[in-house]
């Protein structure tokens, strides 16, 4: 039994069946590299491309603000964290590896990210603190003690007459 296949434009078949699927975000991340590459092919390699934002958590607790940030094979050498105000802003480099043979598939992203937070509250900007662990970029980013949330004590007064 014959396979139905696509037909592209011309009369080429594709070498998929019909109903075979392909993850659309892989499509679409194709798509992105090809037209960055002939952005770069088209003006040249001087003008830098676009920075991509890693994948991160931002957990609040009574005291700090925790963020954590995936950046798997980045050395801390490679990553600047600022916090300026309310805002906190981690920027680095994933560099391209040497390699050897031909590269058939890219998923790994390279090149420059950009991760930047503004912080619902104020924060204690000279007692942030980064550490990194098994490809985690984890910082801490402490509350003002104004931004704490502070319990207020009710005091009994000694009258005992009901009102």
């Amino acid at each position: 039994m014959n396979m139905p296949v696509r037909s592209h434009r011309g009369g080429a078949t594709a070498e998929r069946p019909l109903g075979w699927a392909r993850n659309p975000l892989t499509e679409f991340d194709e798509l992105l590299n090809q037209m960055s590459g002939l952005l770069e092919s088209t003006v040249g390699g001087a003008t830098p491309v676009a920075a991509w934002t890693p994948l991160a958590d931002v957990t609040e607790t009574d005291d700090a603000f925790e963020v954590e940030i995936e950046l798997p094979g980045v050395k801390s050498k490679d990553i600047h964290v600022e916090a300026n105000g309310q805002e906190l802003v981690v920027t680095g480099e994933i560099k391209e590896r040497e390699r050897r043979g031909v590269l058939r598939r890219r998923a790994r992203r390279t090149g420059a990210f950009e991760y930047r937070l503004r912080l619902p509250g104020e924060v204690d900007t000279e007692k942030v603190t980064a550490e990194m662990s098994a490809g985690v970029l984890t910082v801490t980013v402490p509350k003002a003690e104004v931004a704490k949330p502070r319990h207020i004590q009710i005091t009994e007064s000694g009258e005992s007459g009901d009102r």
